[in-house]
């Protein structure tokens, strides 16, 4: 009996390494999709001048290029099959989900569960195809227009050059499309958030290599790096703090018989976030503002004072008009993704179904109407936050010429998303520790009896 009791521990540990092996797998995934997608990142489109490009995005670089460079992880400045990145994207994803709360049916589908959230996906990616194909046309017009100190950045403009261009960039952001959602599916994390992320990190060294620079310089003082250096420390650990912060609504169940046995009696809560919505609303309002903006930078050129440079002036990082837009986008996108993750009449209906209630307030309607008020003043709050943390950085790039990948949108994501996915690891970790201790405890009943 020992001998089988050994093996039935063995055969455990077995189990438990095979899913450990499974998240490793998970994770050399994760780690292999970004990867690729820096590699890619350093691949060129065919018959652009990288050398005069880069020389427009240093001239034009203060404004919303800048960003959107940042964002693509340099792939801009490049002028990279990567381009446009995954922002396309993005921006069909903010545009079916405001169409699913103003369409009846596309609200239907989003309530079937799996099937109706597959649909929702496939328009997603058709929008996403059309959108690629109106910037990746619009670079390619604006591109042709581009001229420099070495010579115009398309070496052979016409036809052929826009057709070729809006396919590389289109299929480059379709493949970044499909590797997000494997890295979703097969990997660790968010995929789309991660590319984001990586686009972001790999450029910091050489950020922060800049920063030091402006100080040996003289551009900015020893005193200005240190205090913006600690700034963004404390933006780390105030985005930490926030994000983990939740309120607690406690919830109570009763007790009731079922058969011979009293069932229920419980006391638990319902944890609501102070920032519900994450990371978000910064990344949607950013992609709403690059996508009229795009085209606009690059037709600019100083040749003429054409109402495109007006609007790529009016832009700017730093402008009236760029802060109050962002900051209106951001609390707009933080109300409205709080709204679409979280349904108060839905939470209240379940609970009322199991037999739950919070305590003095009557199931149903009213229990809704309390989960509202508790959200929208949570948001509120949660909304203030991410105004605080990426507007006041982004004064200070505007007006000292620090890089972007400094301000507060950046930051922002970088620790947004490694705590999801931290947790997303740990949560596999939990998992497999759990099955585990239950196997353990069946093993220690069946050994008993067996004695």
């Amino acid at each position: 009996m020992a001998s089988a009791a050994e093996q039935l521990a063995s055969s455990l540990n077995l189990g438990v390494l095979s899913k450990a092996t499974e998240l490793k797998k998970r994770l050399w995934f994760t780690l292999g999709a970004l990867i690729v997608y820096r590699i890619g990142s350093y691949v060129p489109v065919p018959g652009v001048d990288a050398a005069v490009m880069g020389e427009m995005l240093r001239q034009h670089g203060g404004g919303i290029l800048g960003m959107f460079d940042m964002f693509t992880g340099g792939a801009l400045g490049r002028m990279t099959v990567f381009a446009l990145n995954i922002m396309p994207y993005i921006s069909a994803s903010i545009i079916v989900q405001l169409m699913t709360a103003a369409i009846p049916a596309w609200e239907t589908l989003k309530k079937e569960g799996e099937s109706g959230r597959k649909k929702l996906n496939q328009y997603t990616r058709y929008l996403t195809l059309g959108i690629a194909i109106v910037q990746a046309y619009g670079i390619a017009v604006g591109l042709e227009g581009i001229r420099g100190s070495s010579g115009a950045a398309v070496v052979d403009p016409g036809v052929m050059f826009r057709l070729s261009c809006v396919i590389t960039l289109v299929g480059g952001t379709m493949f970044l499309m499909w590797l997000g959602e494997q890295v979703t599916a097969r990997g660790v994390g968010n995929g789309i958030s991660l590319i984001i992320f990586a686009g972001i990190v790999a450029n910091l060294p050489s950020a922060f290599i800049a920063t030091l620079e402006l100080g040996r310089t003289g551009a900015l003082s020893t005193f200005f790096i240190i205090f913006f250096l600690a700034a963004a420390l404390a933006v780390i650990m105030l985005v930490v703090f926030v994000e983990r912060a939740q309120r607690r609504i406690p919830v109570q169940y009763p007790k009731r018989q079922v058969g011979n046995r009293m069932m229920g009696g419980e006391n638990t809560h319902l944890p609501l976030k102070l920032n519900t919505s994450g990371v978000i609303p910064p990344i949607f309002a950013s992609s709403l503002l690059l996508l009229p903006a795009t085209v606009a930078g690059f037709a600019t050129d100083g040749t003429a004072d054409t109402w495109l440079q007006w609007i790529a002036n009016q832009l700017a990082h730093g402008r009236p008009a760029y802060m109050l837009l962002y900051m209106a986008l951001i609390i707009f996108f933080a109300f409205f993704y709080t709204a679409v993750v979280f349904n108060p009449v839905e939470t209240a209906d379940n609970l009322k179904k199991y037999g739950g209630f919070v305590a003095g307030i009557r199931p149903g309607a009213n229990t809704a109407e309390y989960f509202d008020r508790v959200l929208t003043r949570l948001t509120a709050v949660g909304a203030l936050y991410l105004c605080v943390v990426c507007l006041i950085p982004e004064l200070l790039i505007s007006n000292y010429g620090v890089p972007f990948y400094f301000g507060g949108t950046s930051l922002l994501i970088i620790v947004t998303v490694t705590m999801d996915t931290v947790a997303q690891v740990q949560s596999h970790l939990f998992q497999h520790q759990y099955e585990g201790l239950i196997k353990k405890a069946r093993l220690g009943g069946k050994g008993a009896r067996m004695r």
